[in-house]
């Protein structure tokens, strides 16, 4: 039987899932998180390991000759040195599309949020301000509906379309600027008639070279003073000084974020206490249900590589 060795296991199982699976397969050791010096010493002596965010170097690699299979808990696969893997014919396998509706239902939490205010309208509740007024109902903020708003998606995967679905069923009108037209896809879009256009712009693309930044003061600049903004994909899209500056002057109406640039959130971050911002910690992934899907999957392609037929290789 192999050892598997999982680094950070708190990250997807802070103890409402068993890791119990894996003992058909494996003899298993979880670590709920580990600091980056101990790596070599927890999986020197290890034939597989699993992990969420953990780099794994080249030198890592040169540390470790029993490694053969490294399962990413997670979609995204940059913490492992992809090259020094091949090198040493060690499979590196991802989790895809396991979080589609999970992040686009967070997705709608967030523009929900800005349209019905149904937390603040709460807390005024709760202090006693309804029990004083004098009339049946009371609302001190802007409430709307998305009916016949105009929802922006930059980016049309898994995610992406999901969330068009959504905004159509609210009867939203739905545009998309994305690489790669589709058949089923809703109204495309260039990046700017996307920003100028969108009364909501959530954002669902790839980080890449072309991508990264893309979101700055002169893109922002373009946007609707009523608009608001969504990032649930990753943080490397926006320039965060240039996003506070446009926020705290009411240049867009709001912004609404899982993910940052740097995570866990730096102290010095302008977005925080920027006005009209709301910040999750990168939980639109975090749902039980999608967490236990995620183990599913990390099981299936486990059991594929030891049969010598190995599924989501990134390596």
């Amino acid at each position: 039987m192999i050892k598997l060795t999982i680094l950070d296991g708190h990250a997807v199982n802070p103890g409402d899932l068993p890791w119990d699976f894996l003992k058909p397969y494996a003899d298993v050791t979880v670590y709920e998180r580990t600091p980056q010096e101990l790596v070599v010493q927890r999986i020197g002596d290890s034939d597989a390991i699993f992990l969420n965010k953990i780099q794994i170097t080249k030198e890592i690699l040169s540390a470790c000759p029993n490694l053969k299979y490294i399962g990413v808990l997670a979609t995204g696969y940059n913490v492992i040195d992809l090259d020094a893997a091949r090198e040493r014919g060690i499979v590196v396998t991802n989790i895809p599309a396991y979080s589609t509706d999970s992040v686009a239902q967070h997705v709608f939490s967030f523009i929900l949020y800005f349209t019905n205010q149904v937390a603040q309208h709460s807390q005024l509740v709760m202090k006693g301000d309804w029990v004083k007024c004098r009339d049946f109902c009371f609302w001190n903020s802007s409430l709307s509906e998305l009916a016949g708003k105009t929802l922006g998606i930059f980016g049309y995967g898994h995610i992406g379309s999901r969330v068009a679905q959504i905004g159509k069923a609210f009867g939203m009108k739905v545009i998309c600027c994305t690489r790669t037209l589709k058949p089923d896809m809703p109204e495309p879009v260039d990046f700017e008639t996307l920003l100028r256009c969108s009364d909501f712009l959530t954002l669902h693309a790839p980080l890449t070279p072309q991508t990264t930044n893309i979101i700055n003061k002169d893109t922002l600049a373009l946007m609707k003073q009523s608009a608001y903004l969504i990032n649930t994909a990753r943080g490397g899209f926006i320039v965060e000084k240039d996003l506070a500056e446009c926020l705290n002057t009411g240049k867009i109406a709001g912004f609404a974020a899982d993910v940052l640039l740097q995570e866990p959130m730096a102290k010095d971050n302008p977005l925080l206490g920027a006005k009209n911002c709301i910040i999750t910690p990168h939980i639109a992934w975090a749902p039980y249900e999608t967490r236990k899907r995620l183990q599913g999957i990390a099981e299936e392609n486990l059991k594929a590589w030891l049969d010598g037929k190995p599924v989501n290789v990134v390596s």
